[in-house]
């Protein structure tokens, strides 16, 4: 992404702060107020850049007694930093396809407005994914989760939709996609599944949000290769440069 929520950049501080050793693992970071002042922002800021680091296995947010800091190896075991973008991709198809189908029987007209403004953001946003798209994009897919009606599902999908965020490999690779799909392509995939939940026909929200999972799988799988290509390439030209171009066999009469 080209651009940073001010929670990303409280996190990095925060995390910076751990490594330095400020905090140690074991120890219990101060209060909201108090990071709220140190790094002059709102609680809510601070309260975001802790669930990302949470997300990320730094810290463990323990409700009623406060947020205490993760050592590397607690790190590595935290599920979250494992999962692919592949993977993660695959889960949102399966819920998020159920949600708009469950969505299709019971949306509003409100809500339908609601999301119909919501393209209206992404279609004028900023290229190159900025934060407004990005954010649109978010709220568009959690206001139809919470259409469905199901609280349990609206959770899922909220919680999908913070590892889609935080984990590094899966926030790059969707930047990578951002580079390459226009406005108009990712507007013209969102409005299909709004005109089947506008419809109220639950079959066809399905197959609209199957359809934009399935699109975006394939561009993260043109990535994948574009990329296993480019580092092939460059591991050829560094054995070429160390192999050929550099060597020197004996040495002239």
């Amino acid at each position: 992404m080209k651009k940073h929520r001010l929670y990303h950049l409280v996190a990095e501080q925060i995390k910076t702060q751990i490594s330095e050793g400020i905090y140690p693992p074991g120890s219990r970071l101060p209060g909201e107020r108090e990071l709220a002042e140190q790094f002059n922002v709102s609680r809510v800021t601070v309260r975001e850049a802790e669930i990302a680091l949470q997300a990320l296995g730094y810290i463990d947010i323990k409700t009623g007694s406060g947020v205490y800091v993760l050592g590397p190896e607690a790190r590595e075991d935290q599920g979250p930093r494992n999962i692919c973008a592949f993977e993660l991709t695959e889960a949102r198809l399966m819920f998020e396809s159920e949600a708009a189908a469950l969505a299709a029987r019971h949306i509003d007209d409100e809500t339908l407005e609601h999301l119909e403004s919501l393209l209206e953001t992404m279609l004028n946003a900023d290229p190159q994914c900025d934060d407004t798209a990005l954010q649109a994009d978010r709220e568009f897919h959690l206001t139809i989760a919470s259409a469905s009606g199901n609280k349990a599902v609206k959770h899922v999908v909220e919680n999908l939709w913070d590892l889609r965020t935080e984990l590094p490999d899966v926030r790059e690779a969707h930047a990578a996609i951002c580079e390459r799909e226009s406005a108009a392509e990712c507007h013209d995939e969102h409005l299909k599944v709004l005109l089947a939940l506008r419809s109220r026909d639950p079959s066809a929200a399905r197959q609209a949000m199957q359809e934009h999972f399935r699109s975006l799988l394939e561009s993260l799988i043109d990535i994948s290769e574009e990329q296993a290509r480019e580092e092939l390439r460059r591991k050829s030209t560094e054995s070429r440069e160390r192999f050929l171009n550099g060597a020197t066999i004996g040495s002239p009469a």
